[in-house]
């Protein structure tokens, strides 16, 4: 019976600790969705992991020169990491490699992957303000609802979208202006 009675302890001890442990997921539903900047300074927060693969999250686009954001059997939970600050309605893509397998995986819709499935769980508002991200690593299975638990991470001054982004007016206006550029040249060649 002691022995019995021990075992049950462990037990207990073992989830009670595994609870603790515990790190937060997206909420199903939101896979394939985009992370958009609702402007300013955006801070990226670990929340965690439960994968065996090493996993390393890149900011992908816009450009820069970051590097690896997070390592997801390096980097201590709670760790931040300051993105910079970006324009509202930009999408923020992100990148995750996964060493042991050599695959990558990106934030965003299924097309952009070459198993064609989403990978990561984009949910708006987890806190005021805050977007929580959550990774799948593995190729053309990922887990379903017990799935993309291999690296959490959340942002500040972000939301989850599942459209894709609009563009700046200002983007439009040089679209705009770069059509007309074309016009005027090809006006000019007409009458040459």
């Amino acid at each position: 019976m002691r022995t019995l009675l021990g075992k049950t302890s462990m037990v207990a001890c073992a989830l009670v600790a595994s609870a603790a442990h515990a790190h937060p997921i997206a909420a199903p539903g939101t896979e394939g969705n985009y992370v958009v900047a609702s402007g300013g300074d955006i801070i990226a927060t670990y929340e965690g992991t439960t994968a065996a693969y090493t996993d390393l999250l890149v900011l992908a686009s816009p450009s820069n020169a970051l590097g690896t954001i997070f390592n997801n059997h390096a980097s201590p939970v709670g760790s931040t990491v300051d993105l910079g600050s970006f324009a509202a309605g930009t999408e923020l893509k992100f990148q995750l490699n996964v060493l042991n397998t050599g695959n990558t995986f990106f934030s965003g819709p299924a097309s952009r992957n070459p198993d064609g499935v989403a990978h990561a769980r984009v949910q708006a508002d987890w806190k005021p303000g805050t977007t929580l991200v959550s990774f799948e690593d593995l190729y053309g299975d990922p887990e379903g609802v017990n799935g993309f638990n291999d690296l959490s991470f959340s942002f500040t001054n972000t939301t989850g979208s599942v459209t894709a982004p609009v563009p700046e007016p200002g983007t439009y206006a040089l679209m705009l202006a770069g059509l007309g550029m074309v016009a005027c040249l090809s006006r000019k060649r007409k009458q040459e």
